[in-house]
């Protein structure tokens, strides 16, 4: 109950600093700690699964969930970071200066 209180919680201040911060780097960040709460969550039920399930296939599909959660993650803060670079070359850093998006 503690582990799901501490997910809740940094679901929670994620998505806060999404909301309210201005700074890209700021933004960028807050949604990493949300996808890492939700990492923790689906591994945590994943080994309460374990505890509760008579074959190891339930545990491991929930462990296989969260490798596959990491990874979306990287690639997602690659992403993210290499639109940073190019939003600091065109001088926005915040997002109240980006109006479009071109290619």
């Amino acid at each position: 109950m503690s582990l799901l209180m501490l997910t809740s919680g940094l679901l929670c201040l994620g998505l806060y600093g999404v909301l309210t911060r201005r700074d890209l780097v700021a933004v960028l960040a807050s949604v990493e700690v949300m996808l890492g709460a939700g990492t923790i969550q689906l591994a945590a039920f994943s080994t309460a699964l374990n505890v509760t399930a008579t074959s190891a296939s339930a545990a491991a599909t929930g462990q296989g969930y969260t490798l596959a959660i990491l990874v979306l993650a990287a690639a997602e803060a690659a992403v993210g970071l290499a639109l940073l670079v190019v939003l600091v070359r065109l001088g926005r850093t915040r997002t109240d200066q980006i109006e479009e998006v071109r290619g």
